[in-house]
């Protein structure tokens, strides 16, 4: 059997209980912050674009219900992230801005390595909101090098 050959039948076996296990408890957790990520950030970019965070704007641009948004600004006071104060709209915490920082620089990432395959810019902005809470530092930077390497 050819070295090759041997590779990708072990490439393509199926792993171990504990590890196989691993990745869909990582994808279960990704899953569950992403929303989190998703209101952080939007309420960051609403900030940075000279509006206040309003429940009403966060609903419009999300596509639903301001019960919904209320519920969920709720949970992310309660877990540190803004603050929101009446008659006013909602304001991220030191916390809020890192995790919005940090959630911007993987979608830049995602997006970019999208485009530089040859994605449509709009498909890979899209492709890339649901991807960026799925991928590891690991892939990010293995992105970031073959963009930087092959562009040099």
């Amino acid at each position: 059997m050819s070295v090759m050959r041997r590779a990708r039948e072990e490439r393509d076996a199926l792993p171990d209980a504990e590890s196989h296990s691993e990745g869909f408890r990582l994808t279960r957790e990704a899953r569950r912050g992403a929303l989190v990520e998703d209101y952080v950030e939007l309420i960051a970019d609403l900030i940075e674009d000279g509006q206040e965070a309003r429940q009403v704007d966060i609903a419009a641009r999300l596509g639903v219900s301001q019960p919904t948004v209320a519920k969920m600004l709720t949970r992310l006071a309660g877990e540190g992230y803004v603050e929101r104060r009446p008659y006013r709209g909602v304001f991220l915490t030191e916390l809020g801005r890192e995790m919005a920082l940090e959630s911007r620089k993987r979608h830049k990432t995602v997006e970019a390595f999208l485009i530089w395959l040859g994605v449509s810019p709009d498909t890979a902005r899209i492709d890339a909101e649901g991807m960026e809470h799925h991928v590891s530092g690991e892939t990010l930077e293995a992105f970031r090098k073959m963009m930087n390497r092959i562009e040099i």
